[in-house]
């Protein structure tokens, strides 16, 4: 006869460590999970997976095979990356699913069973399958209008945590400085007080309350940090050639705002250099300033293979500065940086430098605790799986094609209107030229997903 339990009987038959009791401080918990820790199982909380997904997660046929990462990731693991571009796109129902197959490894299967972080890129909506997508931050700006991008990120953020992942790589809060930058469109724009005003906004919708008592909020990510908005020469990762106050005063600013009255519990760290120190490894910008001074409680995420550039990445210009990817992961971790995105590559030598005495087991510690915190307070010890049958949410859906018409129309800027020709009299005239190389194509912008509904200019005329 199989015994059947209440959920009750079945708390209290299980190991009631510390950290899996619920009814306890969030620190508390994690003190004791960090007590119970291995330094292996402390620096797999520091690392991330996304182009390795394919060569981990399935075999050579393409099929899901958890036999593979059994076998590599038996310490745990931080955060996953973007499963939203797994086999070549999930949609909604399929992201869940697979979110919670993975993370019933790490959450069931694992020593102490710490659940797993996703993270997408969420820059103007959900970069995925069948995800909703909103003007461009730049255009954002133009509509001056807080309170619609407060409600544009509260569903971009509905929408994330649906499909399983917890972490929004947005907002970005680079003051655009330099019009040769090629990143522009993903600014909020040129003034520090406006891309302020609008970070909070996305941030608010973004993390709520930042109590994260239901399932609606994510994480937010700040980032750049720091001065990415005027590289020399306009060239994307150029160093940052400014003074100290130019720094604080228009660079610094929004940042500061967005902890201050936003809360913001993660920052994203800058390719770039400022006084000749990578981002990466500025312990002043990341200790002294964010944390020290401003009274940071998140973590720091480091950019795509930044740390790796320290030493040397042969796809992208590279600082040097370490003489090889041990020594870039420890200028890192004692500059600040939490976590490495998004692949295996330098932090898993930090248990060599712990252990070979080039690296304090205290300065692990004190990196994973807000890590393991943030895992905590959004409660995944106690519910880490979603339910795959709400990922598309029609209701949501509409909600979201009505804020982005009404953005879309107030981030509309007239320049000129030479002869009144605006608006347009249709019953005057019988034809319409619609002309140019994108007249017929459908743009979306950087960092963007394939919506449910979308349409070209000339479609859209046509059909109206």
């Amino acid at each position: 006869m199989i015994e059947k339990l209440s959920q009750s009987e079945v708390v209290s038959r299980e190991d009631t460590l510390d950290y899996k009791n619920p009814k306890l401080k969030v620190d508390d918990r994690v003190s004791d999970l960090l007590s119970r820790m291995t330094i292996e199982e402390k620096v797999a909380q520091m690392l991330c997976i996304w182009g390795q997904k394919k060569s981990l997660f399935y075999d050579k046929d393409g099929n899901l095979d958890l036999k593979i990462l059994r076998s590599a990731l038996d310490h745990g693991l931080g955060q996953i990356a973007r499963l939203s571009d797994t086999n070549s796109g999930q949609n909604a129902k399929q992201m869940a699913v697979l979110a919670n197959t993975l993370q019933r490894f790490f959450a069931e299967e694992t020593r102490l069973g710490i659940p797993v972080f996703f993270h997408e890129e969420c820059l103007h909506g959900l970069a995925a399958k069948d995800s909703a997508s909103y003007p461009l931050p730049i255009a954002l700006a133009s509509t001056f209008n807080p309170p619609v991008i407060q409600e544009i990120f509260r569903l971009v953020a509905k929408e994330t945590r649906s499909r399983g992942a917890h972490q929004a790589l947005t907002p970005v809060l680079d003051v655009a400085r330099d019009p040769r930058w090629g990143r522009v469109e993903e600014t909020f724009g040129e003034d520090p007080y406006l891309v302020a005003q609008m970070a909070l906004s996305a941030v608010r919708g973004l993390q709520g309350n930042g109590e994260f008592t239901g399932t609606d909020c994510v994480v937010a990510t700040l980032k750049h940090f720091a001065a990415h908005g005027q590289p020399e020469s306009g060239t994307n990762c150029g160093p940052a050639d400014v003074s100290e106050r130019a720094l604080r005063d228009t660079f610094l600013y929004p940042f500061k705002v967005a902890i201050d009255k936003g809360n913001a519990f993660s920052v994203m760290a800058s390719y770039n250099e400022i006084d000749g120190v990578p981002s990466h490894a500025n312990s002043w910008l990341l200790r002294d300033v964010l944390r020290k001074e401003w009274g940071f409680k998140g973590f720091v995420v480091s950019d795509y293979y930044a740390i790796t550039e320290l030493h040397q990445r042969k796809e992208a210009t590279s600082h040097s500065v370490a003489e090889s990817k041990e020594d870039a992961a420890l200028l890192a971790a004692r500059a600040g940086v939490n976590i490495e995105f998004p692949d295996l590559d330098c932090y898993p030598s930090l248990v060599h430098l712990v252990r070979d005495g080039r690296l304090e087991e205290s300065v692990i510690d004190e990196l994973v605790a807000p890590l393991l915190r943030f895992k905590f307070l959004l409660g995944l010890f106690e519910t880490p799986y979603v339910d795959p049958e709400l990922a598309q949410d029609e209701q949501r859906t509409r909600e979201e094609r009505d804020i982005a018409l009404r953005a879309a129309r107030e981030a509309m800027t007239l320049l000129k209107n030479d002869g009144a020709v605006l608006p347009l009299k249709l019953k005057a005239k019988s034809v319409i030229a619609v002309i140019g190389p994108n007249a017929d194509r459908r743009l979306l912008g950087g960092y963007s997903g394939k919506p449910v509904y979308y349409t070209s200019v000339l479609e859209g005329i046509k059909e109206k």
